[in-house]
């Protein structure tokens, strides 16, 4: 049942294959959008089965290209001529101590969890896809907000999300465009599943209700803040976290 009124928009959701992504896809989905679900082409299999269960599309992309920013514009342009919810969700961890980080693994988590996005951005921007109230929503963490040992290059990936949208909310008021950031805590996914159990099990302890969070619980955040009623947030960053003890 559809929690939000969706009908007739068209969202797209990167990293779409798993996780947040997935259950992101799935909620806008439910609410009556029609999603485009990109990721990697390694991922099609998986963006495919998405794509079917939810009546969506298929966009199989490495936004780290240097021609992906085209690409998606090119795809959204010929097939929806323009764009409603865009969800900024794809990233990567390569985790290290600063002093052991290698400079491509800074580089390559910078590039995929913000250059990426913002270049994404510039492209949909440059062509005129995004429509009229749409809504920009981007994936931060509370790591961006309180840092974490051995993810310094994570951290400051996701601190510049925050910084991003704030900075670009106001440059789309005007069109009723709205971009606002959602910062999950300890959520349960497959990362978290290969982490030592001790370590997992104090990441659900942080927080205030003593367990981990759900991508399904982030996708319902997305998808408030996708939807008409949402106009009255921008330039936030909104905690997923069951009032975790990390930046508060």
């Amino acid at each position: 049942m559809a929690r939000y009124n969706l009908g007739g928009k068209v969202a797209l959701v990167t990293g779409a294959a798993r996780g947040i992504g997935e259950a992101t896809a799935r909620c806008l989905a439910r609410d009556g959008a029609r999603v485009v679900c990109l990721d990697l082409p390694g991922e099609d299999g998986r963006v495919a089965a998405l794509a079917q269960a939810i009546a969506g599309e298929v966009l199989a992309v490495d936004l780290g290209d240097d021609s992906a920013p085209a690409v998606v514009a090119d795809y959204l342009r010929a097939r929806h001529g323009g764009v409603d919810v865009v969800v900024h969700n794809a990233g990567v961890t390569r985790d290290r101590t600063l002093a052991r980080m290698p400079r491509e693994l800074w580089r390559a988590v910078i590039d995929i969890n913000l250059s990426a996005m913002a270049r994404l951005d510039a492209a949909l921007d440059g062509a005129g896809l995004l429509r009229q109230s749409a809504r920009v929503v981007a994936l931060s963490s509370v790591t961006g907000i309180a840092g974490n040992l051995g993810q310094t290059n994570y951290a400051a990936s996701k601190a510049g999300v925050i910084g991003y949208v704030r900075q670009r909310a106001p440059l789309l008021a005007a069109r009723g465009i709205t971009v606002n950031a959602v910062a999950p805590g300890f959520i349960e996914t497959r990362l978290t599943a290969a982490m030592p159990v001790l370590l997992r099990e104090a990441g659900r302890r942080l927080s205030a209700l003593g367990q981990g969070g759900l991508p399904s619980d982030v996708a319902e955040v997305i998808a408030f803040l996708a939807a008409p009623g949402a106009a009255g947030i921008t330039g936030a960053a909104l905690r997923v976290c069951g009032g975790a003890l990390v930046g508060a």
